[in-house]
């Protein structure tokens, strides 16, 4: 089912909608450090969508903002839905190629449906199935769904969270972002994914 789908420029605004919000709601927090006043401060990125996300390249800038207050400085990167962290590929690439990978297909069939080289979609289902299971995120959603099996991460935590696997993708992003900043709740092993 997830090696169908595409996600369109459409499903790319409506993260884009929800990235502003996370921006403004921590802009108006202030410096963890100082409390000075945060100002923008994005940076741009070159996100590969793959196969299935190919619309979510134009989307290059990540918000971010940087104290102004002189000797602080110091930068903020707010959560994301559209960024798991540094990684090159978008979050919504990261959880269906791992999804499509996870149904044991031959190397070539992954990267015909991804757009991922078999290698990288290995390195994430590592990932799912190691420095994951630590975060505070996979403990409170294995909490909150019945039936998380760990061997089947992340296609078992994505299932019950919607109706269609837009929505269902969507959702397991909004539960990533603590996870997209390197730093916060949550954030224990993220970085672990390249």
């Amino acid at each position: 089912m997830f090696d169908q789908i595409r996600f369109g420029r459409e499903f790319f605004e409506l993260l884009v909608e929800v990235d502003g919000r996370i921006v403004g709601q921590v802009a108006r927090g202030g410096c963890r450090l100082c409390g000075g006043r945060l100002c923008r401060s994005d940076y741009a990125r070159k996100p590969r969508g793959g196969v299935m996300a190919a619309a979510g390249e134009e989307f290059l800038t990540r918000f971010s903002l940087c104290c102004s207050r002189e000797g602080c400085r110091k930068r903020t990167t707010p959560p994301s839905v559209r960024f798991l962290g540094r990684r090159v590929y978008i979050g919504v690439v990261v959880i269906v190629a791992s999804i499509v990978a996870r149904v044991g297909r031959t190397e070539a069939s992954i990267r015909q449906a991804t757009g991922v080289p078999p290698k990288t979609t290995r390195r994430w289902l590592d990932w799912w199935r190691g420095p994951f299971l630590l975060t505070e995120v996979f403990v409170a959603l294995r909490a909150r769904l019945i039936g998380v099996a760990v061997e089947e991460l992340p296609a078992s935590v994505v299932r019950p969270l919607g109706d269609t696997p837009e929505a269902q993708v969507r959702s397991l992003l909004e539960w990533l972002k603590p996870l997209t900043t390197g730093s916060g709740a949550g954030s224990r092993g993220s970085r672990d994914i390249a």
